[in-house]
């Protein structure tokens, strides 16, 4: 989508609240990512290293750029005046990064008279709707079940994983 479109930025955002594991990791798999944004490391988004003057050099260079944001990214630059409130799972509800982000980006292109194609995709709710199949009930019964037995036997800090036959 990004490269599609001349000065094209393309915006996804993931999942991650508080933590920007599935964002990095999605970023390390796909060499067309350019930008990560993640609640673990603030940016700041004016100024001469800020997103948005980083953002233009990329786009000056290469026409192009691919950002990843996870939804808990920036929150702090968010400003909202209303309570946030919660939601079903009493979670605090959080700003939406992505849909801010593209303004904000168009904002600061429009002041600078650069011309700017977005897209934004948010798979989100599509990724979590997915029901569970068959090998992924088993496998992770067989992960919980790996983990019981260890917190029986009185193991902490580690993690359980499943070995493959080639491990």
């Amino acid at each position: 989508e990004a490269e599609g479109a001349w000065n094209g930025v393309g915006i996804v955002k993931l999942m991650g609240r508080h933590s920007g594991f599935i964002a990095a990791h999605a970023s390390l798999s796909n060499p067309d990512v350019n930008f990560c944004l993640i609640p673990e490391v603030p940016f700041a988004l004016e100024g001469e290293n800020g997103f948005l003057q980083t953002l233009e050099r990329r786009r000056i260079a290469r026409h192009h750029a691919v950002v990843v944001v996870a939804e808990g990214a920036g929150q702090e630059l968010l400003s909202s005046e209303i309570e946030r409130g919660r939601d079903a799972s009493g979670n605090v509800r959080l700003d939406d990064v992505g849909t801010w982000l593209c303004e904000r980006i168009r904002s600061h292109c429009s002041r600078r008279d650069l011309p700017v194609t977005i897209k934004y995709i948010d798979p989100s709710y599509a990724i979590r709707s997915l029901p569970a199949n068959a090998l992924d009930s088993e496998y992770c019964l067989r992960l919980g079940q790996h983990a019981a037995h260890a917190a029986v036997a009185g193991a902490t800090a580690m993690w359980v994983r499943e070995l493959s036959g080639t491990d």
